[in-house]
């Protein structure tokens, strides 16, 4: 009896040994297998067993060499354990405390992100070691890198976007405002940077952007915080500065290093820059207050000439209302019938004859009354509405011009003005026939007016459109010729019929010899190119006698006419103004 008492007990504990043996089989199998680290540790944090997982974020090849060089003093489990330890709660000895996150550097010399867990192997109430599991986060955190990166950095110039560019404004005011300080804000363009994109192609823009990206880092100071917030658009944040004549000396050092000449894929560009500016807390106090009234002082930068700087003043901020109210109301104008327009006779000097009628675009404000084409053509450019407003001055005055032919009055050609907005619309060719054959008139009858710096615009594009008006039988005119940057190449690619002399060159040429220079220069340049040449803005007997003198014998201005509506123009197609033309017809020249 006593010998099967001790054969079942000795049979029991076979059994129960088979079965420690099988979960210690199983517990090696899941420890080796684990697709994560698992360690354990002794209480001085060296490490006394680890699993494959555990070897490969530690980078060694065996649990002796985990042992041997992870843990060192400089070695990456030594590290982790650092890390933990000060992590973890000071008043919480003995429990698990909450995972973390480290960088760290493997044997092998692989930097690596690892999530770590550990906790104490307690005996009696007190740590005798530790156990924990590693897992390697290498690629979520370069994922994660990456999505930031998306999120609130330009991909194109490496700067931080306009999101991040908000938090850091947000974050820099506040310590401003703590320290009693004052802070400063640039917002910066490219100037005409659209042009260059379109005309030259968007690797040219995206290099250029490049560029001054590089430049702006460079020349600004180690503490500023710079940005890309827009297609050609940088914001320069300045934390600390003394007055805004110091911010102004800022901004000129910055434009007069960005400005110039920027050579790379094989195009070498004159480029400038325009910037606003606004100062904390004398213009704001919060960001988005300061990013608007810097973005008004840009817009009144850009209306001078390019490399322009203007700080925020109380009187922007008094024509941006204005602004706003013009903007408002343009939107409502031409259905309110508040758009008309008015004719400005074309006169040849040497009998007094209409030769032909500008037509010019006015606007009655049902409160505001008259407002000057000046303030309200580029609201429209800037909104879009240049293009409606144009096709409805297109329509309009090709209509007039073809009541006045079957009134049986002189028949003579009708100018439009063209807006660059609206010559690159694709469209624009196919408008101009349709309003030709909806309205009867002959294209050799309509004159389109175009600017200079409509030319340097993609000069293939625009001459391929202008070859398309020329082929209708349309004529084509330069506008305030000698205002702007003109070569005769691009007279030579478009073929324009006539060149209007700027009203600016008219007015002392009298008196001034550099204007008389000038207008005698565009005079001869347009006899040899087999073009016509015409005199904007005469107003005195002088002025008349000094063009007629010199062969350019059509002219328009206050002399003959101010601009008028179309029932006063009637009399003036009948009549000429032979009687202010006072000449000597057999020496081609003015009484004296």
């Amino acid at each position: 009896m006593a010998l099967e008492c001790v054969q079942q007990h000795l049979t029991g504990l076979e059994l129960a040994n088979r079965q420690l043996s099988e979960s210690e089989r199983k517990y090696r199998g899941l420890f080796e297998h684990a697709p994560v680290g698992i360690f354990h540790a002794n209480a001085d944090g060296k490490l006394t067993s680890v699993n494959r997982a555990m070897l490969l974020i530690l980078g060694c090849d065996s649990p002796e060499a985990a042992a041997e060089n992870a843990c060192r003093p400089d070695g990456p489990f030594a590290l982790l354990m650092q890390a933990w330890k000060a992590a973890r709660h000071p008043d919480v000895e003995c429990q698990a405390q909450p995972a973390i996150e480290v960088q760290m550097r493997a044997v092998d010399g692989a930097a690596k992100w690892v999530h770590f867990h550990v906790c104490p192997i307690l005996q009696d109430g007190k740590p005798q070691g530790f156990e924990g599991i590693a897992e390697d986060i290498t690629e979520r955190k370069a994922q994660e890198t990456k999505t930031e990166t998306l999120a609130y950095y330009d991909l194109m110039t490496g700067l931080p976007n306009r999101t991040l560019f908000r938090e850091r404004l947000t974050e820099t005011l506040e310590d401003s405002r703590a320290q009693g300080r004052r802070s400063a804000l640039l917002y910066l363009e490219i100037d005409r940077f659209r042009v260059i994109n379109d005309s030259l192609g968007t690797a040219v823009g995206d290099r250029l952007l490049q560029e001054f990206a590089a430049r702006i880092r460079s020349g600004t100071r180690d503490d500023a915080i710079v940005a890309r917030v827009g297609d050609a658009e940088f914001a320069i944040l300045l934390p600390s500065v003394v007055d805004s004549g110091e911010v102004l000396t800022i901004a000129k050092s910055l434009a007069a290093m960005l400005n110039g000449e920027h050579s790379f894929l094989g195009h070498s560009l004159s480029v400038a820059c325009n910037i606003g500016i606004s100062i904390f807390p004398e213009h704001g106090v919060d960001g988005e207050t300061l990013l608007t009234r810097s973005d008004v002082a840009l817009c009144f930068a850009r209306e001078g000439e390019s490399s322009r700087v203007r700080a925020f003043t109380a009187e922007m901020n008094d024509n941006l209302t204005e602004r706003l109210v013009l903007d408002h109301g343009l939107r409502k104008a031409l259905a309110q019938h508040e758009l008309y327009l008015v004719y400005q006779p074309q006169v040849d000097l040497r009998t007094g004859a209409v030769t032909g009628l500008e037509a010019l675009l006015r606007w009655k404000h049902n409160r505001l009354g008259i407002v000057p084409p000046n303030k309200f053509i580029e609201v429209a450019e800037n909104n879009g509405l240049i293009v409606p407003i144009g096709e409805w001055v297109l329509r309009s005055a090709c209509s007039q011009a073809r009541v006045w032919q079957m009134k049986g009055l002189p028949v003579v050609p009708v100018a439009v003005n063209v807006s660059a907005v609206q010559f690159r619309q694709q469209d624009f060719c196919d408008v101009v026939r349709d309003v030709l054959y909806e309205t009867g008139l002959e294209p050799r009858l309509l004159e389109l007016e175009l600017t200079e710096s409509l030319l340097l615009t993609d000069a293939d594009q625009m001459s391929s459109v202008a070859a398309r008006l020329r082929d209708m039988g349309v004529t084509l005119a330069i506008d305030d010729f000698g205002t702007g940057y003109c070569s005769l190449s691009y007279l030579k690619h478009f073929k324009v019929n006539r060149l209007k002399i700027d009203r600016s060159f008219i007015r002392d040429v009298p008196v001034d010899a550099d204007d008389a220079a000038i207008t005698i220069a565009i005079i001869e340049m347009a006899r040899a190119l087999n073009m016509e040449v015409l005199a904007e803005g005469v107003e005195k007997e002088d002025q008349l006698e000094f063009l007629y003198n010199q062969q350019c014998f059509t002219a328009q201005g206050f002399y003959f006419s101010k601009p008028a509506l179309a029932d006063e123009i009637d009399q003036r197609l009948k009549t000429g103004f032979g009687h202010l033309i006072q000449h000597d017809p057999e020496h081609s020249t003015y009484v004296q």
